[in-house]
C-alpha cells in the first residue's frame, strides 16, 4: 500500500533564508570565546549588543544597527562587570535600556545613549545583588514594565522589580527555590502568568512565578532537556535536548500534561546545542544549531501532526550564538518575516540572515503580518505583582499605521495605548486604515484644545510646543534628551508626510472618478 502525503496549504511553504551582503555585515567584532550555552547577542531596531572578549572582567559591545562594515578596534565597550558576561537582554519596552548578568554574581541594568558611544560605560543605572553564585540567565517579563527574572548557579530564580528609586537593589520581590540543579532555560507564556524552565536534572517544570509553586513537572527519562519554550497561546511546550543515544532531539509537550511528549524526533548526531525560537505571529518555529551553520524551520499547527517541517537554511560557517530582531524592526516591503544575527567567531563577523516569503507584489502583505506585540507595556510592575494578567498590546506593522518604535521613558505612551485599544475594537480583525485611525485622534485633540481655551482667561496664553504643554513636558535639559526629542519630531514629520501623500492619492482618485462621471453623462 503506497503512502500519499496529505496536501497542506500554507503561506510559509516557500520561506527562504537570505544572508546579507558583506557590506551589510558587522566585521572585526571580537566575539566572546566563552563556552556558556547562551545567545551572546541581543538586538532591537536601534542597536545590536554582543558579548565580547575582554582582558580582566567582562564586557559587551553596543553597536548602532545601521553602523555596518568594519568595527573600529578601539570602539567603546560596556564594561562594568568583574567577571565574564554570560547573558544580555534588551528591555522590550525601552530600546535604550539593556540588562546583563555575569560570573561576578551580579545583574546590572545599563542606560545606552542615543548617539555614538565616545568612551567606555562603566557605571550601571541599577545593580541587582542577591545571587550567591554566578548568574547565567536573565529574562524580561513580556507584558509588565520593569520586571526582570534572573537565574543563577545557586539553583534560584529571582524576580526583581526595577520600578524603584534605589540604584543598588539587594532584595528581590520573590525567590523561586524549586529547582534541585542549575536552570538551563526560562520561557514565559504570552501574558507572562506562567514560566517554563529546563533544568540540569533533566526535568521540565511549569511554574506560577508569583505563587512560587510548580504546576507541572516532567520526568521523562529518554529526553534529556536543554532548552524549553512556550509556543504562544497553543497550550504547548517545545524542548530541545538529547536522546539516550546522544542524538540531538526535539520534543513537543502538552503544557497541562508533561508525563509523555506529544511528539519526539531525533535530528542528527551532532554535539552542539539546539536553540528553539518561536514566532507566535506566523506560528513558525526555528531551530538553530550551535556549532553548525544550519537553521531548520517548522510550522506549528494545533492538530496532528503538530510539527510541519518547511525547510532548512544551510551555511558552511558555524554559529556560536544568535540574535533576533523584534518584529517592529523588520523590512515589510521585502516580505521579511524574521531576521537573525549570526555570530561567527572564526571570522569575527556578525551576519544578518533574513527569512523572506517570496511575493511578486511590492505592496504591504497583510496576510503575513498579523498584529504583533507593541513596544509599550500592558501592565505596571506593581499591577503584575498584585496578580493582574494582561496580554501584550498589539500594533500593525503597516507603514504609517502608528508608532511601533520603542519610546524613551520620559515620553508618555498613553496616546499609543488608546489608539491600540481603539484598533482592537474594530471589526476588521483589530485593524483600521490610517485615515480612520487619525480621525478620532484629531477630534480628540480638537476637543482638548477647545476645553483649554474655555478654561483660560483671554489675557492668558498657554505655551504649547508640538502639541504638548511645555509645563507638563519640560524642554530637554541634556544632550541625550534633546536628541530623543529631535528623533521623535522627525518621526512625527515622517508620519504627517505619509498622511499628506495618502490624501493626495485620494484626491487624484476622486478627480479621476469625477472626470469619468462627466464623460459618462456627456455621452448620454
Amino acid at each position: 500500500m503506497s503512502w500519499h502525503p496529505q496536501y497542506r496549504s500554507s503561506k510559509f511553504r516557500h520561506v527562504y533564508g537570505k544572508a546579507a551582503s558583506k557590506e551589510k555585515c558587522y566585521d572585526c567584532v571580537p566575539i566572546t570565546r566563552n563556552v556558556h550555552d547562551n545567545h551572546f547577542c541581543a538586538v532591537n531596531p536601534n542597536f545590536i549588543a554582543v558579548v565580547t572578549e575582554c582582558a580582566g572582567g567582562g564586557a559587551f559591545l553596543v553597536i548602532p544597527i545601521k553602523q555596518t562594515g568594519k568595527l573600529d578596534p578601539h570602539y567603546p565597550k560596556v564594561c562594568g562587570h568583574k567577571g565574564n558576561v554570560l547573558d544580555i537582554k534588551w528591555n522590550p519596552f525601552n530600546d535604550f535600556v539593556i540588562a546583563s548578568c555575569s560570573e561576578d554574581t551580579t545583574v546590572k541594568i545599563w542606560d545606552i545613549p542615543n548617539q555614538l558611544l565616545k568612551r567606555n560605560i562603566t557605571s550601571p543605572k541599577k545593580e541587582l545583588l542577591g545571587h550567591a553564585r554566578r548568574v547565567g540567565l536573565i529574562e524580561w517579563h513580556p507584558t509588565a514594565d520593569n520586571i526582570l527574572f534572573s537565574s543563577g548557579y545557586d539553583y534560584k530564580i529571582m524576580i526583581w522589580n526595577l520600578d524603584v528609586k534605589e540604584t543598588v537593589i539587594s532584595k528581590p520581590v520573590k525567590i523561586l527555590d524549586t529547582h534541585e540543579d542549575v536552570v538551563l532555560s526560562m520561557s514565559f507564556n504570552t501574558d507572562g502568568s506562567l514560566l517554563a524552565t529546563a533544568c540540569r536534572d533533566r526535568k521540565i517544570r511549569v511554574l506560577d512565578p508569583r505563587a512560587g509553586t510548580v504546576l507541572q513537572e516532567a520526568s521523562y527519562k529518554s529526553h534529556r532537556v536543554n532548552k524549553v519554550l512556550f509556543l504562544g497561546n497553543m497550550k504547548k511546550l517545545f524542548s530541545t535536548g538529547t536522546s539516550r543515544w546522544n542524538n540531538r532531539q526535539i520534543a513537543l509537550w502538552n503544557q497541562n500534561d508533561l508525563s509523555v511528549p506529544l511528539l519526539e524526533e531525533d535530528l542528527d548526531g551532532s554535539s552542539g546545542l539546539l536553540f528553539p525560537i518561536y514566532d507566535s505571529d506566523t506560528h513558525m518555529l526555528y531551530v538553530v544549531g550551535k556549532g553548525d551553520g544550519n537553521i531548520r524551520y517548522y510550522e506549528i499547527s494545533p492538530e496532528k501532526p503538530y510539527l510541519n517541517y518547511l525547510m532548512e537554511y544551510r551555511s558552511h560557517l558555524p554559529q556560536k550564538g544568535i540574535g533576533m530582531m523584534p518584529k517592529r524592526g523588520l523590512d515589510v516591503s521585502a516580505c521579511e518575516i524574521f531576521r537573525f544575527y549570526k555570530l561567527i567567531p572564526t571570522k569575527s563577523l556578525i551576519e544578518p540572515i533574513s527569512m523572506i516569503v517570496p511575493r511578486r507584489s511590492e505592496s504591504y502583505q497583510e496576510d503575513i503580518y498579523p498584529l504583533t506585540a507593541a513596544a509599550q507595556p500592558a501592565l505596571t510592575a506593581q499591577e503584575w505583582l498584585n496578580g493582574v494578567n494582561k496580554g501584550p498590546l498589539l500594533v500593525s506593522l503597516r507603514p504609517g499605521s502608528g508608532a511601533v518604535s520603542s519610546l524613551p521613558q520620559f515620553l508618555e505612551p498613553e496616546p499609543l495605548m488608546k489608539t491600540t485599544d481603539l484598533s482592537q475594537q474594530q471589526g476588521w480583525g483589530g485593524r483600521m486604515p490610517l485615515e480612520e485611525k487619525q480621525k478620532p485622534r484629531e477630534i480628540e485633540d480638537g476637543r482638548k484644545q477647545l476645553k483649554v481655551e474655555e478654561k483660560l482667561p483671554k489675557n492668558e496664553q498657554i505655551c504649547l510646543s508640538n502639541g504638548f504643554d511645555i509645563f507638563e513636558c519640560p524642554p530637554p535639559k541634556t544632550e541625550n534628551e534633546l536628541l530623543q526629542m529631535f528623533y521623535r519630531q522627525q518621526e512625527e514629520i515622517r508620519r504627517l508626510r505619509e498622511l499628506v501623500n495618502q490624501r493626495d492619492v485620494q484626491i487624484k482618485q476622486l478627480e479621476l472618478e469625477l472626470r469619468n462621471l462627466y464623460t459618462d453623462t456627456g455621452s448620454y
